[in-house]
């Protein structure tokens, strides 16, 4: 599987358009109601060519990311005639990085696609990597596949049109980034006031640098690439269970964020982690991120979801957690009461 191009802080889509081989069968843009009202009119200004393109337009939001929305992008590219030589382009956040990678992948045992992230979450994270998917049956990314974008672009003007809240949610993925791989990134994101309107670039280029060096040496998670997943066998529980019973459901990076503390307290468990380090992390992270409200009666449905998580074996809850700030280690199975435990502390 090759690796995508990279086309950071640069947003000009007419050459990649006139020079792409094989792009004959037509260009489609999906989108959101939000990315159609904020982003579009940007894009259009920097490559006009796109003025072409066909529009497909789904709802925004988590609750969206179904089959159902598949269905309807398929039927407006079958409906436009699409074949094997058109190219989807997905502009939006991580739900139309997601989605639009998946439905590019399987119509018509695929097809070219090309992701230009509108959220911070999704520039340091989502576009990156060939990770595709949707939600079933509530359960967050339980049917994808892998394939990576043949090309991204990250423009972080896309980022003034977002509210604070997104913005926070993308931190989250950043914070896992630096706890994962690199303790000096830590450092500046926690004492250096390292924040995105004094270093965006700088935060956007290194997240990227760190999830692309893991992707691009394991792109189908047979092995190392499972250390992303910190935060995310709690988080992404947490997550389904606020999608399906909140009337307004917690962002993806909010509920990352929780999942982060609870994983942190099973790694200084059961990894071995330093109590300093522990109480760095939870220190930190409840200083930034809103608090995500649980109660106890939630606790079992939140264990179900995550006996449905897809880095499971046998069974078995699988976990990555951290020795330390800086260093994750794959593949740790943790008992039930202990996951428990870190729900209802947290």
């Amino acid at each position: 599987m090759r690796n995508e191009t990279v086309n950071i802080i640069k947003l000009n889509l007419i050459p990649l358009l006139r020079g792409a081989r094989g792009v004959s069968g037509g260009v489609f843009l999906l989108l959101d109601e939000n990315t159609r009202k904020h982003c579009l009119p940007v894009l259009l200004k920097t490559s006009p060519e796109l003025k072409k393109a066909k529009i497909i337009q789904i709802a925004s939001g988590e609750k969206n990311k179904t089959i159902e929305s598949c269905n309807h992008i398929w039927a407006e590219l079958t409906k436009s005639n699409a074949d094997r030589n058109s190219l989807l382009i997905n502009l939006g956040g991580g739900v139309i990085c997601d989605i639009g990678g998946f439905c590019a992948s399987v119509y018509k045992r695929g097809i070219k696609h090309i992701n230009i992230p509108t959220t911070l979450l999704s520039m340091v994270d989502a576009a990156w990597g060939g990770k595709t998917g949707i939600d079933f049956q509530d359960i967050k990314n339980l049917i994808g596949t892998f394939k990576k974008p043949d090309v991204v672009f990250v423009e972080p003007k896309f980022l003034k049109t977002l509210p604070d809240r997104q913005i926070l949610s993308g931190m989250a993925e950043v914070a896992k980034h630096a706890l994962i791989a690199d303790k000096k990134y830590w450092k500046l994101l926690k004492e250096e006031n390292f924040t995105l309107k004094r270093s965006g670039e700088k935060i956007i280029n290194k997240s990227i640098e760190i999830k692309t060096n893991i992707t691009r040496k394991d792109p189908l998670e047979k092995s190392q690439r499972k250390i992303l997943n910190f935060g995310h066998t709690i988080g992404h529980a947490i997550e389904s269970y606020s999608n399906k019973y909140d009337k307004d459901p917690i962002l993806h990076g909010e509920a990352i964020a929780a999942g982060m503390i609870c994983e942190a307290l099973l790694s200084s468990i059961v990894a071995g982690l330093p109590q300093k380090d522990l109480n760095e992390i939870i220190y930190w992270i409840s200083a930034v991120f809103p608090p995500v409200k649980l109660n106890e009666e939630a606790i079992p449905e939140i264990m179900k979801f995550m006996t449905n998580d897809k880095k499971n074996k046998e069974g078995k809850i699988n976990f990555t957690l951290l020795k330390r700030i800086g260093k994750a280690e794959i593949d740790y199975e943790c008992d039930v009461k202990l996951i428990e435990k870190a729900l209802k502390t947290y």
